[in-house]
């Protein structure tokens, strides 16, 4: 494999070239009109403009793309995340067209890709699920059925879903009807399928996910596990791996579980399994990740091994180089994603020029970002900026280390959520690690963050004052002391005497 296109774009598709940099490998991004100027394009050996900024006139035109492929003679196409990455069709298209797709087959990502084939994978293996459904539901007398068998409060999910779309919380047995109707109507509006399913919902759960790596010649192992239960709109804004709640016997359990989802669809390359985990550290398979994760670095931080280069040496054929064995936890790794989005408005994104960017560094500290100062957020696409990683010996040093790195990170020109990250690590809940997937709802409001920032504001305003401020010496009835001048008024006085305004 002498030359890969990176069907991705900003921090992700520049990940996955210096990846490919240091393998020898050669690179072609692809970018819309919109990303013209982006860091990943210029780092490209190769670039092409592949169309207007809305993604499903450029990076989602997959028969585009293969024609670019062609056309430069290129050997493998790796999809990075979201876009194409999980989108069967296109994986078989590339086949067809004799190029390597660096994920799993087409039929692995179709059984994963499905919530409800993907419980019935596992199922095979009596992997613990959480109960319900055994199939899509789209008659109201039935879903009344089921739901009460499995018991209230229960969760009505889309079957094609994902980021928490076509998903409604049911309290009560009179709310069924409308939720399942609205859930339906979300779910063919976002994924073109309707189907919904059924199941009891988790009280107090832990989000956890365990990366895998599977070979063509049957090896699959697992990279130990993944905390992501600081959610909001179910979507992970903090990750961090290893989890503080997990013994190592129910890590064993849960990295065997995953191997056998892996197994029970013939998997190959990065994947993750997902899992929900109660407060009785029961676990219960959620649905599985056919692709790179946003959170692969942690992953990377505490075992020392790149994904990226291991997901194209098993696209290459290779044999994976180590065994399950050889795999050991290195410290903590804790990451934020730095979105442009106001924590003190819902979450909303933000837009705008990123008129100072400058990122921490030291010691244990890595930035994986598409931008530079200057440079506009653009309105097309995720708003995420960056995803910032630190490591630590334990979890301890790791989550000092990103409070310090949030503190040097500048970001002038948008609203972040680096200020709602440093929140969450600093507050009792995450830093004793009793926290689930509802941390929002019951530890955040803005006014808090509101709060924060006008105090840090505040110091921030006292400090400059003092910079700024030139100090003079004087006697006050016999004492000496030293009053603050302010240079500003003193600029103005000298400029008065010299005759100017």
């Amino acid at each position: 494999m002498n030359k890969i296109l990176v069907a991705n774009r900003g921090e992700i598709a520049l990940r996955v070239m210096r990846s490919c940099r240091e393998m020898g490998i050669k690179t072609v991004a692809i970018y819309s009109e919109a990303d013209r100027n982006a860091p990943f394009v210029r780092y490209a050996d190769e670039a092409v403009c592949i169309g207007p900024p809305p993604s499903s006139a450029s990076y989602l035109d997959g028969d585009k793309i293969i024609k670019v492929c062609k056309e430069l003679k290129v050997d493998g196409i790796h999809p990075g995340y979201g876009f194409l990455s999980e989108n069967a069709q296109f994986a078989q298209k590339v086949k067809k067209a004799g190029i390597t797709f660096i994920g799993p087959s087409p039929e692995a990502m179709d059984m994963m890709g499905d919530k409800l084939s993907a419980k019935a994978a596992a199922k095979k293996y009596n992997i613990p699920m959480v109960p319900g459904s055994a199939g899509a539901i789209d008659d109201v007398a039935e879903g009344k059925r089921i739901a009460k068998e499995t018991g209230f409060p229960l969760l009505i999910k889309a079957s094609a879903g994902g980021g928490g779309k076509g998903m409604r919380i049911v309290e009560k047995i009179e709310e069924l009807e409308e939720q399942m109707k609205l859930a339906i109507s979300e779910a063919k509006s976002a994924f073109g399928d309707g189907s919904v399913f059924i199941e009891k919902y988790v009280s107090g759960p832990r989000h956890i996910e365990v990366q895998i790596l599977g070979d063509t010649h049957g090896n699959i192992v697992y990279l130990f596990e993944r905390e992501c239960s600081i959610q909001r709109r179910h979507q992970k804004v903090i990750e961090e791996a290893p989890s503080s709640i997990l013994t190592p016997e129910l890590r064993k359990r849960m990295g065997e579980c995953a191997v056998n989802v892996g197994k029970a669809c013939n998997y190959v390359g990065a994947g993750t399994v997902e899992f929900l985990v109660d407060e009785k550290r029961n676990f219960y398979f959620l649905e599985m990740n056919t692709r790179l994760q946003v959170e692969h670095p942690v992953t990377e931080m505490i075992t020392g091994i790149d994904l990226v280069k291991e997901q194209i040496k098993v696209a290459r054929g290779e044999k994976l180089s180590f065994k399950q064995e050889d795999l050991k936890i290195s410290g903590h790794s804790v990451e934020v994603r730095v979105y442009a989005e106001d924590p003190t408005n819902n979450f909303l994104p933000d837009i705008g020029k990123l008129l100072t960017y400058q990122v921490p560094k030291g010691p244990g500290v890595r930035v994986d970002d598409g931008f530079e100062e200057g440079m506009d957020i653009p309105i097309y696409y995720d708003p995420m900026i960056a995803k910032l990683i630190t490591h630590g010996k334990d979890r301890e040093e790791a989550i000092d280390r990103m409070v310090r790195a949030i503190d040097d990170y500048k970001i002038v020109g948008v609203e972040t959520t680096l200020g709602f990250c440093k929140f969450v690590l600093k507050h009792k809940a995450f830093v004793s690690g009793d926290f689930d997937t509802h941390f929002i709802n019951h530890h955040f409001t803005p006014e808090m963050l509101k709060h924060e920032n006008e105090e840090e504001a505040e110091i921030a305003a006292i400090i400059a004052a003092r910079i700024m401020g030139a100090e003079k010496v004087v006697k006050l009835n016999g004492n000496v002391g030293t009053v603050a001048i302010s240079k500003w008024r003193q600029n103005r006085s000298n400029s008065q005497s010299a005759g100017g305004y």
